[in-house]
């Protein structure tokens, strides 16, 4: 998402519950699999553990959007900041949002 967006940084703000068509976001995700490792590593948003992973992952993300999109049309993608441990600790408080 960030790479989409052609963030300056990484700014969890601006990507958190940010919307994108899925073609976007499966071009970023085009974008970093063509990259060399050094290329990746420069972008500005990019943390340095994720430089050899981040391709992994949005090839995984490309073809769940490419299914995703096949089933329900061209929906948007929604980025979440928030993880499954997130919503572990928040239904272990007894939270329910």
């Amino acid at each position: 998402t960030a790479h989409a967006l052609g963030l300056p940084e990484y700014l969890a703000d601006r990507i958190h519950l940010t919307a994108l068509p899925g073609n976007e976001i499966r071009a970023a995700g085009g974008d970093l699999l063509t990259m060399t490792r050094a290329e990746r590593a420069a972008l500005p948003f990019m943390h340095p553990g994720r430089v050899d992973v981040i391709g992994g992952g949005a090839l995984v993300w490309a073809a769940i959007v490419e299914r995703v999109q096949a089933v329900a049309g061209d929906v948007p993608v929604v980025t979440s900041e928030h993880d499954i441990l997130d919503g572990i600790a928040l239904s272990a408080a007894g939270g329910s949002h």
